[in-house]
């Protein structure tokens, strides 16, 4: 099958065939004729799988007729994450450069009086933050009742970062007759309740059991002696395989300590983790996408829904202590069919967490070296005050 078997129109087809892409992912196929007909829609899909586009790409078609009203977004699509709604916004500026649309990225770090002058002139779809939208819609800046296409993305995710109730507030002021998409890795039983309450008879779509890792990608584990785990890091980080990497920490002083520490050793490295102003992640990762570093040291929710091309390795430097962070992580790389690597260095402390995400994603995790992986054994549990961002937006609610 190909995009043109999808219905989509000449000039999207344009852009996406300039975009180098020319075969919809199981999830496209899937998703795109249920929305281009108007239908509600679920789609159960994992990192790395075109979901992105599963929603861009009709939404662009379906916005072409009409215009937009000041201050009345004809469509929403809500991001639980400052990086992941600047993603959506480049997904829309690729694809839709042969449209004329008009769009607006609502996100935290921003300039505010920037976002309000966008809104002022009207837009046909806005991206945002559940913490930024709340805060204009609260300031009278924005109005949602023109808005016929809402795309609740990574309601997982949402979950995690404790927006739902925003999420709820934002659906109970939007127009009761709308096309309502919600795409997420997972469906427990909050997410689930939320899509009965708010979607009108939606078609479901799956394309990967939850909770599985990406099958293109080689997952290994090393043992490491805890001492000697940033020699072991730089020594394959200096492999002639390795052309770019994402490293994963699971502290955020990890991040900075271990980043100093690559750079100590010539190695181009960069960082982003919560404590970073939104600007200074954006340089980072601009550094990275323009090959300026290879090398990205990260904590898991400044990086989670990254989606940058071509990651030839993921490197887990710390074992995640939530194994479907696991997941999430290794997704940065063998994405958009191509393949990858992900190495999990493990220490004698290690074995518990390795045999959780083992049973989560239903398969045993080779050794890098051959030999066998460590046996489970108790691991002692991070102290509450040593935890990244990860555990944080729990206990106090993230805004955007």
């Amino acid at each position: 099958m190909s995009f043109a078997d999808l219905h989509l129109s000449d000039e999207l087809l344009r852009a996406v065939a300039e975009s180098g892409y020319d075969t919809p992912t199981p999830i496209q196929r899937e998703a795109i004729p249920h929305v281009l007909m108007g239908r509600d829609l679920i789609g159960i899909a994992q990192t790395g799988t075109g979901k992105t586009a599963a929603f861009v790409l009709p939404m662009i078609d379906i916005l072409g007729e009409g215009r937009s009203r000041a201050r009345m977004p004809r469509s929403l699509i809500l991001e639980p994450t400052r990086e992941l709604a600047m993603q959506v916004s480049e997904n829309f500026e690729k694809y839709g450069k042969y449209h004329k649309l008009n769009m607006a990225l609502l996100i935290g770090g921003t300039n505010m009086a920037d976002q309000i002058k966008k809104l002022e002139k009207g837009v046909d779809v806005l991206i945002a933050t559940p913490g930024r939208l709340m805060d204009l819609f609260g300031r009278g800046k924005i109005m949602l009742n023109g808005c016929s296409l809402l795309v609740i993305d990574e309601a997982d995710r949402m979950l995690d970062m404790g927006f739902i109730p925003d999420i709820e507030e934002i659906c109970s002021k939007l127009p009761k007759e709308r096309q309502t998409l919600l795409f997420s890795a997972t469906m427990p039983a909050p997410i689930k309740k939320l899509a009965d309450k708010f979607l009108n008879d939606p078609r479901q779509v799956e394309v990967a059991r939850p909770a599985t890792a990406n099958t293109s990608i080689d997952q290994r584990v090393l043992k490491v002696d805890a001492r000697k785990k940033k020699d072991v890091l730089a020594d394959l980080l200096r492999g002639d395989e390795v052309k770019t990497a994402i490293v994963f920490c699971n502290r955020k002083t990890t991040v900075r300590e271990l980043t100093t520490s690559l750079k100590r050793r010539h190695l181009k490295a960069g960082q982003i983790h919560g404590d970073m102003e939104q600007s200074e992640r954006i340089k980072e990762l601009d550094r990275f996408k323009s090959e300026e570093i290879n090398i990205l040291v990260a904590s898991d929710v400044a990086a989670r829904g990254l989606d940058i091309k071509g990651v030839s390795h993921v490197v887990n430097f710390d074992v995640p202590w939530q194994p479907d962070d696991y997941v999430h992580r290794i997704g940065r790389t063998g994405r958009a069919g191509r393949t990858g690597t992900a190495i999990t260095l493990v220490t004698k402390d290690d074995a518990e967490a390795i045999d959780k995400i083992e049973k989560l994603t239903g398969m045993k995790i080779a050794a890098a070296d051959g030999s066998a992986p460590p046996a489970p054994a108790p691991a002692p549990a991070p102290a509450a005050d040593e935890r990244d961002e990860v555990a944080e937006p729990r206990a106090r609610r993230s805004r955007g």
